[in-house]
C-alpha cells in the first residue's frame, strides 16, 4: 500500500525551496519496523531519501523541457538497507570492520565521553592529548586509555583532545546541548542553507537520458567518510562524472571507500605540489559541482573555499558538508556522526535500562545529512539551469540532529521501538553482488528512486586513486 508523504518530507523540501505541491505527492512503503529507536529515525531516514528522490525527477522535468515531475514512492526496506549499507557490504566475503577499539563510549570522573580513533591520526592525537604511549599491545592500551579517562573531568578530556586535533565529545543531555554556545548557534540555523555566490547567465545543458538527470554533469569529490560520499554516490547514480580527489598522504578506510565508491571513479592528487595543483585546477575549470567534507577552513589555505572556487568557475555550484556547522565555538572543530550524537543529547535520549549513553540504529545523521547534500546539489543545479549563478549548499551533521530532535514527527503507524533493536525485515531483497576491480562486492542497492530512474550503479567501487585525475571525454 502506498502512503502519502509525511510531514518531515514537506519540511525538508521546504527547507530546499521546493514546491509544496511535489512533497505533498511523494508515497512511501514497505516494512513497517524499520530503524526502529526513541528519536523518529525512520521518518527522517525516508524524507531524506525523499526530497534526494525528489529533486533527481525534478531535474529530469528540468532538463527535458518542462512537463510532469516523475512520481517518487520510498521503499521503507531499501531505506534503512541502505542507511547500514556498511554492515552489509562484503568484499570476497569479508565483513566490514565497524569502530576501532579505541572509538567508544568511556567512563570519566564527570560522567560519559565519546570518543573516535578509527582513524590512525586521530588516535594518535587521543593517545597524545592524554599521554599515553601506544606499544602496541591493543588490550593493554584501552586499559590505559580508560584509566586516564576515568581521572580525568569530561569537559576538560573533550577540550584537550580536540585541542590537540583529536575527536571526543562528552556526553550531553539535550538540555545542556541546548544552553551550550554550540548548540545555541545550531539551534538558530535551519536544516539547511542554499545560497547564491554570484550572478551569471543560466547554464542550459542538454537533455539528460532517460532517468539520469545528472548525465553530462561533472562532480569533483572532495569528501571523506560517509556523509559526503553518500552523497556524491549518489549523485553518481543519477548519472554524473564523479571523481573523487584524495590526498596521497592522507589514510583512508578501504571499507568506507569501498562502500561509497559505487559509481564513482577515484584519484589522488598532493595539492601541495604544484604540478598536482596545475591538475587540479584543470579539473576545477571544467568542472559543474564540486563538494567539500572537510572542516570549515580547512581548504581554505588551498584557496578552496566556496567563494574562491566561484571566483574561479563561473556558475559553479558547491556543496559544503561538516560537523557543527561554519559558525560557533565549535565552527572549525572536527566530529563524526557518533560524537555529534553524544554532544547533542541524542545518547542520551538513546540510552539503555541501565542508563548508560545509546546509539540510533544507523549512523543516521552522516546518512541524513548525505541524501539531503545530494537533494541540494540537484536543486541548485535545477536553478542554476533556470535562473543561472554560481550556488552554495551548506549542511551540518550538528544540524540534522536538531531536525530529528525537534522537528522530525514519528508517524501515526509507530514503526518505532522503546528499546531500539533488531529491525523486523529482512534485508536481501535490498541487497545486491557483482564483481569488480575489488572483487566480488556485497552491497546495499540505492534508496533512490523515482519513475523511470536508475535501480543500481554503472560500475562497481575501485581501489583508492585508481584512476587518472581527468574527466571522461
Amino acid at each position: 500500500m502506498i502512503k502519502r508523504s509525511t510531514s518531515a518530507t514537506e519540511h525538508a523540501w521546504a527547507a530546499l525551496g521546493g514546491d509544496p505541491a511535489l512533497a505533498a505527492a511523494v508515497g512511501h512503503h514497505g516494512p513497517p519496523a524499520v530503524l526502529a529507536a526513541r528519536l523518529p529515525v525512520r521518518e527522517a531516514a525516508r524524507s531524506a531519501v525523499a526530497v534526494a528522490s525528489l529533486a533527481a525527477a525534478e531535474l529530469v522535468a528540468a532538463r527535458r523541457g518542462g512537463g510532469p515531475v516523475p512520481a517518487v514512492r520510498v521503499d521503507d526496506g531499501a531505506v534503512a538497507t541502505a542507511f547500514v549499507s556498511e554492515r552489509h557490504l562484503r568484499v570476497e566475503g569479508r565483513a566490514a570492520t565497524a569502530f576501532a577499539p579505541l572509538s567508544r563510549f568511556w567512563h570519566t570522573a564527570t560522567g560519559p565521553l565519546r570518543t573516535h580513533a578509527n582513524y590512525p591520526h586521530h588516535r594518535a592525537r587521543l593517545l597524545a592529548a592524554l599521554g599515553v604511549p601506544d606499544d602496541g599491545d591493543e588490550a593493554a592500551l584501552t586499559s590505559r586509555v580508560a584509566a586516564a579517562l576515568a581521572a580525568r573531568d569530561a569537559l576538560g578530556a573533550e577540550e584537550d583532545i580536540c585541542a590537540a586535533g583529536g575527536i571526543a565529545a562528552a556526553v550531553r543531555t539535550p538540555a545542556e546541548w541546548a544552553a551550550h554556545p554550540q548548540g545555541a548557534a545550531v539551534a538558530r540555523h535551519p536544516l539547511l542553507t542554499l545560497e547564491r555566490l554570484a550572478d551569471g547567465p543560466p547554464r542550459r545543458p542538454a537533455e539528460a537520458p532517460a532517468g539520469r538527470p545528472a548525465e553530462g554533469l561533472r562532480v569533483l569529490d572532495l569528501t571523506r567518510v560517509t556523509a559526503g560520499p553518500v552523497a556524491t554516490r549518489t549523485l553518481a547514480l543519477l548519472g554524473a562524472d564523479v571523481l573523487r580527489i584524495d590526498s596521497p598522504t592522507l589514510p583512508e578506510l578501504p571499507e568506507a571507500h569501498d562502500d561509497t565508491g559505487f559509481g564513482k571513479r577515484s584519484a589522488t592528487l598532493d595539492l601541495a605540489r604544484a604540478a598536482d595543483r596545475a591538475v587540479f585546477e584543470e579539473l576545477l575549470a571544467a568542472a559543474d559541482v564540486v563538494v567539500t567534507g572537510y572542516r570549515p577552513g580547512a581548504l581554505d589555505r588551498h584557496g578552496l573555499s566556496p567563494h574562491a572556487l566561484a571566483e574561479r568557475r563561473p556558475g559553479l555550484v558547491v556543496g559544503q558538508l561538516s560537523a557543527w556547522g561554519a559558525y560557533g565555538p565549535w565552527g572549525g572543530r572536527r566530529g563524526f556522526d557518533s560524537v555529534v550524537q553524544a554532544a547533542c543529547g541524542i545518547a542520551v535520549t538513546e540510552a539503555g535500562p541501565d542508563g548508560l549513553p545509546g546509539a540510533l540504529p544507523a549512523q543516521a545523521l552522516d546518512h541524513c545529512t548525505g541524501y539531503l547534500l545530494a537533494a541540494a546539489v540537484l536543486r541548485a543545479v535545477t536553478a542554476s539551469h533556470t535562473m543561472g549563478g554560481a550556488r552554495l549548499a551548506r549542511l551540518a551533521l550538528a544540524q540534522t540532529a536538531a531536525w530529528l530532535t525537534r522537528d522530525v514527527v514519528p508517524d501515526e503507524d509507530g514503526g518505532g521501538g522503546e528499546d531500539g533493536g533488531v529491525d523486523a525485515y529482512e534485508p536481501a531483497a535490498w541487497l545486491a553482488e557483482r564483481d569488480g576491480p575489488r572483487g566480488r562486492v556485497r552491497y546495499a542497492l540505492p534508496p533512490v528512486a523515482f519513475d523511470g530512474g536508475p535501480r543500481d550503479w554503472d560500475r562497481p567501487p575501485k581501489p583508492l586513486g585508481a584512476d587518472a585525475p581527468a574527466w571522461k571525454r
